[in-house]
């Protein structure tokens, strides 16, 4: 008889779900039940008795995914999932671990560090090492370790190239030393410890050989060499692995994920077929046409097309705003309009690029009191950086401001340590004063004391310097001199903290002017009682306390496209399709970076059921200017029968006459228009899109261009050399 839950499976799924023991690879495209057939695989398996429940090795990339795999595994069928081995990479190798503590070095109770508590220890060897943390950065000396480890490296075996690399191998020597003593791991510690103990031991190896005969994986594009390395000690010879992957939504090579892993499954375990899963039971026709033209493009491909029996529904809407503020208005008045119609909130999607797009979208939201929520991350004024800035802000403003100070006084670190704040504050209980207060009237000695001095001269600076200067002036000036900048610029995670703060003053400016236009709400205070700064504080708190949706209440949803994967949503809108922003700028100098952008962009289209919409604008703030964009090369590689345009009638030969040139932006924006800045009809001759040639670089595109008269600069986009920003009174560009 038939098991109940194979009812209702694909000729591929059921082939799948019923391969008989060998090892394969399911190619699974996006929408097409993947974890139905991981899940169903496992039913399978111990309906048909060929494993229990306690010899299944499942390995997923989330507790989420788990979790929700072990759901469906008890519908289906009635045993106890408890202590069934099925969880992420670290949850699986710490599990053995703590199983087998004794052979892996480690004492039974040993603990696990988070990456700031890593930190905290990388910082405080470094100092006992007496190694200059400026020319060192903790963190990245933290990267450098975790790299080697990911790599199945120890310190004795890592290879220096310079003199840096040698001396953060002897960093990471003693850290390995001191983690030891300490009996603590950190994440990469994890699984490089549980390989290297399936490697020195044949007993226990063999031990888990046999008891998973079958090893389950999912999102196996995402594996990277140590993983894989990991995966095969524990397959032995004769074990199968089902791995499940789709190597076009391959989105993590920049934390170490390899799609080759998929090539090498397939020699190293003799997979002669591969089977793939192209039905897709989410998307309607257009954008599933749409999502395989795009992916079409890339040349390292196992290959394979979507398809669904379901209708080919609308076309994609396209809007090309002047601004990136009119893109918001319009995801706006679109939204209301979808509502109107029945669509609920939490059905419908905003993606982005870059976190920092989403403070214009999160303003234009809050303005039109429309609940949304950030997912994966936190909204604008919540993010650490900007509560940071605004921190050092309110201190500013108001040096009373308790919360305030303890937040900043020693963040960027400057040696305030607990101790010496429990002192502080214990001088400001007794005295009955403020922190700040006591900060000035300071009677602690030593290093701490001259530490807390020089944070009130910073303080003191920087109100001084920024009385009377504009908003965003004065803004730009406090994130400069606190060490923010400086901060950020040195974490691996820097650059998007960087762009948040840039956004902060552009979130600044567009206050001022709002505000110079607005009647005060009843109950303001007049103008001349709230100066700018403290009514930007205001609407940053107001702005930040109240609009994002709670949990499980109707809302839209924000998210960068990384945070989409996996999800789904009836419509989608992808905003800031712009050369240099999707694709991003820093993927363009290489191929294998705009491939990636591209199979980023292919999960993008795939989130969508019913309606998707593609937004791009000819100006947007970022980065603290005003940057004047060319439409992304990812339009040109849509076929233009599936597009709408919503707001302008596009020249049908504006991208044709481009050619084929993978590296050359459209000459013309989609309404046929030049995006190029106001001021090019004099003073500036060049215009955006046009074909250049250079004396070193070569044949390239204007993509962007800034200043005017002797200080103008363009943004080249060369073919051989990538990008790179031009003075113009100096390149002797010539024109094609």
């Amino acid at each position: 008889m038939t098991p109940s839950f194979l009812t209702g499976l694909n000729e591929h799924q059921l082939e799948a779900v019923t391969l008989p023991h060998q090892s394969a690879l399911i190619l699974a495209g996006a929408g097409s039940g993947k974890t139905r057939v991981l899940t169903t695989r496992m039913a399978w398996l111990i309906q048909t008795g060929q494993i229990s429940p306690m010899s299944v090795l499942a390995v997923t990339f989330t507790n989420k995914a788990a979790k929700e795999m072990l759901t469906r595994l008890s519908a289906m069928l009635p045993i106890n999932t408890r202590g069934m081995w099925l969880g992420t990479f670290h949850g699986l190798c710490n599990r053995m671990l703590r199983a087998h503590y004794r052979e892996a070095g480690l004492p039974q109770l040993f603990q696990i560090l988070d990456t700031q508590d890593q930190l905290a220890l990388v910082k405080r060897l470094m100092k006992g090492m007496n190694v200059d943390e400026e020319r060192y950065p903790p963190r990245q000396v933290q990267w450098f370790i975790a790299a080697q480890k990911e790599e199945g490296k120890r310190a004795d075996k890592a290879e220096p190239y310079d003199d840096m690399s040698r001396r953060m191998i002897e960093i990471y020597a003693e850290y390995d030393r001191q983690c030891q003593r300490e009996g603590v791991v950190d994440f990469a510690e994890l699984l490089l410890r549980s390989y290297e103990l399936l490697a020195r031991n044949d007993t226990l190896r063999d031990h888990y050989a046999g008891r998973f005969r079958h090893i389950l994986v999912d999102e196996f594009q995402d594996t990277n060499r140590l993983q894989y390395r990991w995966l095969q000690l524990l397959a032995g010879k004769d074990n199968a692995i089902f791995a499940v992957g789709d190597d076009d939504q391959s989105i993590y090579g920049w934390r170490g994920a390899t799609t080759a892993n998929m090539q090498d499954l397939q020699r190293d375990f003799h997979i002669e077929r591969v089977i793939k899963l192209e039905q897709n039971y989410r998307s309607h026709g257009n954008i599933l046409d749409a999502a395989n033209a795009l992916i079409g493009h890339n040349r390292k491909r196992l290959g394979k097309n979507l398809w669904t029996e379901d209708a080919k529904g609308e076309p994609l809407r396209v809007f090309e705003a002047a601004t990136d503020y009119e893109e918001s208005a319009y995801i706006v008045e679109e939204v209301r309009n979808l509502r109107a119609t029945g669509e609920r909130l939490a059905d419908m999607a905003v993606l982005y690029r870059s976190n920092a797009q989403s403070r214009v979208i999160e303003h234009a939201l809050f303005t039109a009191g429309m609940p949304y929520r950030v997912y994966g991350g936190l909204r604008f004024f919540e993010r650490q950086e900007i509560k940071h800035a605004l921190a050092y802000l309110r201190l500013v403003a108001n040096q009373d401001d308790d919360g305030a100070l303890l937040r900043v006084i020693n963040f960027p670190t400057r040696g305030i340590g607990a101790r010496s704040l429990e002192q502080l504050q214990g001088m400001a209980r007794e005295g009955g004063m403020t922190l700040w207060a006591a900060a000035c009237a300071n009677t602690l000695s030593g290093k701490a004391a001259a530490s807390i001095a020089a944070f009130v001269k910073l303080i003191e600076a920087m109100r001084g310097a920024t009385a009377g200067l504009p908003l965003p002036e004065a803004i730009a000036h406090v994130v400069e001199h606190s060490g923010l900048t400086a901060h950020y610029r040195n974490e691996k995670e820097g650059a998007d903290r960087l762009e948040n703060l840039d956004e902060l003053v552009n979130a600044a400016a567009m206050f001022v002017e709002e505000r110079a236009t607005q009647i005060p709400a009843e109950g303001t205070p007049p103008e001349e009682e709230m100066d700018e700064l403290t009514a930007f504080l205001t609407h940053a708190a107001l702005e930040a306390g109240e609009h994002q949706a709670e949990a499980g209440s109707d809302a839209l949803q924000l998210m960068t496209v990384h945070s989409a994967k996996g999800l789904e949503f009836h419509a989608v809108f992808i905003t800031g399709l712009e050369e240099g922003l999707f694709p991003h700028e820093n993927s363009m100098a290489e191929a294998e970076g705009v491939e990636e952008e591209r199979r980023l962009m292919y999960v993008a289209l795939t989130r969508a059921r019913r309606r998707l919409y593609l937004l791009l604008a000819q100006s947007r703030m970022l980065h603290g200017q005003t940057r004047y964009n060319v439409p992304s090369r990812f339009f040109r590689e849509l076929p233009e029968a599936l597009l709408q345009r919503v707001n302008h009638t596009r020249q049908a030969s504006a991208y044709a006459r481009q050619g084929s040139s993978s590296y050359g932006a459209p000459a013309r924006s989609l309404s046929g228009q030049s995006s190029a800045p106001s001021l090019q009809s004099r003073d500036f001759p060049w215009r955006i899109g046009q074909a250049v040639t250079h004396a070193k670089f070569g044949a390239g595109v204007i993509v962007n261009a800034e200043g005017g008269g002797d200080d103008a600069r363009v943004q080249v986009n060369f073919r051989d050399s990538g990008l790179k920003w031009l003075a113009l009174a100096y390149a002797r560009l010539e024109a094609v």
